[in-house]
């Protein structure tokens, strides 16, 4: 079963019941690394969210549907997170785009490189057709960068609408490969 979007104007902004999100990582300019725990310090710095789990960091070349143009860059590091929070969708996706424009995330190439990239991949079981926050992720099931690093930290929970995580990560397609060499801290 899922759930719409739900009305908060009787919560004061939170919601009552606590939900599983998932998010996906990923940096390729500057310091990847630093960038990735950066990030993931700032979500976890303001009230809402309780961090539950992180993946290993994988690096993955860069990504974009077939038809579009890719421009030219470098390789990318991704990470998934897990939490919990009671924080509405609109108020997490509020928080993930100031993470991203304080790390100097630009728009203006669409599939270019990036500081930061934070995708809120599941929301409990909340859909939204939402154009600002479509939910579950519409393409998730179709990449290898938010799979395969999920599946390592949560390989039976379902992707609403396309089955286990674990088994789609058997499927997909892409060019990732897990860094065990690289670490990041939980946050504080």
């Amino acid at each position: 079963m899922t759930e719409q979007m739900p009305d908060r104007t009787a919560t004061g902004g939170h919601m009552l019941v606590q939900h599983r999100v998932v998010l996906s990582l990923g940096s390729n300019l500057g310091d990847r690394l630093d960038n990735l725990q950066e990030a993931v310090d700032a979500l976890f710095d303001a009230p809402g969210l309780q961090y539950v789990a992180t993946s290993p960091v994988y690096e993955t070349a860069p990504y974009a549907p077939p038809g579009e143009t890719l421009p030219e860059q470098g390789e990318y590091l991704n990470i998934v997170l897990v939490a919990d929070t009671r924080l509405p969708p609109e108020n997490l996706l509020e928080r993930v785009l100031n993470i991203e424009n304080s790390m100097g995330r630009v728009r203006e190439v669409r599939w270019g490189p990036r500081t930061l990239d934070i995708d809120i991949v599941v929301f409990g079981n909340v859909s939204s057709d939402d154009p600002d926050l479509t939910l579950p992720h519409p393409r998730a099931h179709e990449r290898a960068f938010v799979l395969k690093p999920w599946a390592d930290i949560e390989p039976d929970v379902l992707l609403p609408g396309h089955g286990r995580v674990g088994d789609l990560a058997a499927e997909v397609a892409g060019e990732v490969g897990r860094r065990d060499d690289l670490t990041l801290q939980p946050p504080a």
